[in-house]
């Protein structure tokens, strides 16, 4: 009967265990996908302001073969164009 009962317990602690590492990387999963900052898919370049206070900033969007630009970005992502077009995008410290 002691046996039995180790055994279901240490049953119960390894199941707990997998359990919890898979409920992490299920956390972490979505952080990873809209990285704060400028960033790119496949076929989109976007710019994901993260904050909390719902502040808008300004950023510099860099164009290949046309002229840089900046833009008013608010919480959250921004679409910015095509990945083939735009070579990056900083935040020029200024809110607007």
């Amino acid at each position: 009967m002691r046996a039995r009962r180790l055994l279901t317990s240490a049953l119960a602690a390894t199941a707990l265990t997998v359990t919890s590492l898979g409920m992490v990387t299920t956390t972490a999963t979505p952080a990873a996908a809209d990285p704060c900052g400028f960033y790119e898919t496949a076929s989109d370049a976007f710019y994901n302001h993260c904050t909390s206070d719902g502040s808008r900033v300004v950023i510099h969007v860099r164009v290949a073969m046309q002229a840089d630009y900046e833009r008013c970005v608010g919480p959250g992502k921004t679409w910015l164009g095509s990945a083939s077009k735009i070579q990056g995008a900083h935040y020029t410290g200024r809110t607007c």
